[in-house]
């Protein structure tokens, strides 16, 4: 079970479309993990005391409410009190002693984790940000959603998949800057190219030993855990079309961006942290192709701009470059949760909560399925009427058509009659 300070408690930490659905895949086939699709639940808790228009009114109250009567500190464990029982709630009868919260763009609110559940273990995933971009352009183009790279970088709105390609990076990028016990950093490249080796460090990093064949996803895709996976219907669409880890995506941004969207990216990023983050290869590449030299530094007036936009729509303040909190440093080197024997300890695990658990997540994969296809049925019916509509003025442009010609008949005699001028 996951305890007040956050042991046993994994936080994938990335940006979307990183990779995160095919790690999250893999290590929810560890007997000792529970991993789902996207939660992003605590996100709504840090904002619960932004109460926004409600049908019933008292937005303002709930706003002074929280701003006069409840404390922080109070705010914080009610937030922790509840984030405990839907974690814990997950891993009851479960046989699970870990629970990988994935939810990207946990960037925002990476202060109030480290106050949160202080010892909780973040995995941070990498991706090349051309990849990531690229990944964008992809699965939007898949899904029928707009998504114009450069349009989205120069908005004057708010665009949260520019926040994500440029300041969610940067962010995640300072947060983990320097080493920390409860750290680890997994690179999506390296993942999809070793998954048994990459998930067999990543087992040791949590303290628990790696399980033979868990990166073979395809293999237990009739699992109660991967109905509850899959039944989310978030994150990479084209995971189900595969049974384990490929390199297809490695290296093919060439083939989805355009020069122009490459060269204003990786300007606004600037070349110093493609290097931080391990990809100069990759910037050089970028570079050689486009013909253009990037420098260093970020462009500082589009991120500027970008955090202006993001703290005005959410009122969100972050702390300047912020990093893992250090005074955790030396009191997490081991497991959170330790076993003597794990074989043992399996066998423990009572029957009757292993089947009411069992129970709990094929429910839970049934009401979201169901979600999704009403969903489905609401969406159908709503372009069914687009579709009548359309038809309807169709129709009644068609009933002017005689008098269309007849109307340019007409106009082309008088213009006969008048020598020839309109």
């Amino acid at each position: 079970m996951i305890d007040t300070q956050g042991n046993g408690l994994v936080f994938l930490l990335c940006v979307p479309r990183s990779g995160s659905s095919l790690s999250t895949v893999m290590l929810q086939n560890h007997s000792r993990i529970f991993a789902t699709q996207e939660m992003w639940f605590l996100m709504n808790l840090v904002d619960l005391s932004k109460a926004d228009s409600r049908a019933y009114g008292g937005s303002s109250i709930i706003r002074q409410f929280y701003q006069a009567m409840v404390s922080e500190d109070v705010f914080e464990k009610a937030c922790r009190s509840f984030a405990l029982e839907i974690y814990n709630g997950f891993l009851e009868g479960s046989g699970a002693d870990f629970i990988v919260d994935k939810s990207p763009r946990y960037y925002y609110m990476l202060e109030w984790l480290d106050r949160l559940f202080p010892q909780s273990r973040r995995i941070h995933l990498q991706r090349n940000p051309l990849s990531v971009a690229a990944s964008f352009k992809k699965v939007n183009h898949h899904t029928g959603e707009k998504f114009d790279l450069i349009q989205s970088l120069n908005s004057s709105k708010l665009n949260m998949k520019a926040i994500d390609l440029t300041l969610g990076l940067t962010r995640l990028n300072d947060y983990f800057a320097e080493a920390h016990p409860c750290a680890y950093e997994l690179k999506y490249e390296q993942l999809v190219m070793r998954p048994q080796e990459e998930l067999e460090k990543l087992c040791t990093f949590l303290g628990i030993s790696y399980e033979q064949g868990m990166e073979r996803y395809g293999q237990f895709v009739h699992s109660t855990k991967a109905d509850m996976f899959y039944s989310m219907g978030v994150g990479d669409p084209f995971l189900s079309s595969h049974q384990e880890a490929h390199q297809g995506s490695v290296n093919n941004w060439k083939n989805i961006l355009k020069r122009q969207e490459v060269e204003l990216y990786c300007r606004v990023l600037g070349a110093n942290l493609f290097h931080r983050m391990g990809y100069s290869e990759q910037l050089q590449a970028a570079e050689q192709w486009t013909g253009v030299h990037f420098q260093a530094e970020p462009d500082q007036e589009v991120l500027e701009r970008l955090g202006k936009q993001l703290a005005v729509a959410t009122e969100c303040r972050w702390q300047p470059n912020y990093r893992m909190n250090a005074l955790m440093v030396g009191s997490h080197n081991r497991s959170p949760i330790q076993r003597s024997s794990e074989g043992q300890e399996s066998a423990k695990i009572d029957p009757a909560l292993e089947a009411v658990a069992t129970i709990r997540q094929l429910q839970a994969a049934l009401r979201a399925a169901d979600q999704r296809l009403e969903r489905g049925y609401t969406e159908r019916e709503r372009l069914k009427k687009q579709l009548d509509s359309a038809q309807s003025k169709l129709h009644r442009i068609k009933s002017w058509i005689p008098f269309g010609h007849q109307i340019s008949a007409w106009a082309s005699q008088r213009k006969i009659v008048r020598g020839g001028k309109s």
